[in-house]
């Protein structure tokens, strides 16, 4: 063997090893090193106190990760004020038990959901690659979820449905609104219904005729915080619901690209929002208006793609402060 083909044998070798090492680190490290961002967000009223609230996303949950949940419950330590979930609660068959126990510590504190795909349907194996064609499709052949199942957890713990739909809550004096959508990344999403949803929200406030004893046009609305909740940020959604008054829109599903290169991020979205909002706090713009935008990177991966690089698992603690 040449002098040529030894140094090429021997960098082949290299790079074998390393992408090995990366493998065993994504796979057995970096998968379990659950990890807490925190940031603040001013978006509430002049004078309103400061609200912490705990964004969840992507737990995929199957019943042997017992890890994951015990984690999962020690975020009740920080005593958020809210707890908001953007889907992809479910990765088995069996993954209900396990959803439940995380979150049961949260009990009567107010939080709100959206379903993601995975909550209906069970995580099947793909040929990863296929994600840079595009955002995934629905196999043929998929264990369909008990998504009433989940939905009663989350009754259970008092939480409110936001699939194409708007609630009010308030919280340590502050009113705040929001709207959601079911799944876009499944076509479940029914922006069409958010307008009437706000309206009749309005409508129903027990605070409006005392505020607006002329009607709602007859003096400045009642001060407001407006938060947009979602699976998958495709673009339709975020900009429908910057046209909708959100300040804030929370959303999941994209793993932050899940398989990350230092110093550049995400390769991957699985949907059509930039890769460089694939995770984190950003400021989403539509026309004349924005928003501020969390994409959180979650706290799983499917069963069948039990791998992160570069990206760790993660909640959100956003601190909602008053806006300048």
């Amino acid at each position: 063997m040449g002098s040529g083909s030894r140094a090429a044998a021997a960098i082949t070798s290299v790079v074998a090893a390393a992408g090995l090492a990366a493998l065993a680190w994504g796979t057995l490290v970096e998968r379990k090193r659950y990890t807490l961002r925190e940031v603040t967000v001013p978006v509430l009223p002049a004078g309103s106190a400061p609200l912490r609230v705990l964004h969840l996303s992507d737990l995929h949950m199957a019943p042997w990760q017992r890890d994951k949940q015990e984690w999962v419950r020690s975020l009740a330590d920080l005593e958020p004020d809210l707890v908001v979930d953007t889907g992809d609660n479910l990765g088995h068959v069996d993954g209900i038990p396990g959803v439940a126990y995380a979150l049961e510590r949260f009990r009567g504190i107010p939080g709100v959901f959206v379903n993601g795909s995975n909550d209906y349907f069970g995580p099947s194996p793909k040929n990863p690659f296929l994600y840079f064609g595009g955002p995934s499709g629905t196999p043929r052949k998929v264990a369909t979820l008990d998504i009433d199942a989940l939905h009663r957890v989350f009754e259970g713990l008092g939480w409110t449905d936001l699939n194409n739909k708007a609630a009010a809550i308030d919280i340590r004096g502050t009113h705040l609104e929001f709207f959601g959508v079911d799944d876009p990344h499944r076509d479940f999403d029914r922006l069409e219904l958010i307008t009437g949803a706000i309206d009749e929200l309005r409508a129903d406030d027990p605070l409006l005729d005392e505020q607006w004893p002329d009607g709602p046009d007859a003096a400045a609305p009642r001060p407001t915080a407006t938060i947009g909740v979602v699976h998958a940020p495709y673009q339709r959604v975020l900009n429908s619901f910057v046209n909708h008054g959100a300040q804030l829109i929370l959303a999941g599903h994209t793993h932050g690209g899940q398989v990350c290169i230092p110093g550049i991020g995400a390769l991957v979205t699985n949907c059509d929002i930039p890769r460089d909002k694939a995770k984190g706090l950003s400021l989403w713009l539509h026309g004349l208006r924005s928003a501020f935008l969390n994409v959180s990177a979650g706290l799983g991966t499917s069963i069948y793609a039990p791998v992160r690089f570069a990206c760790p698992p993660e909640a959100t603690l956003l601190t909602l402060v008053a806006a300048p």
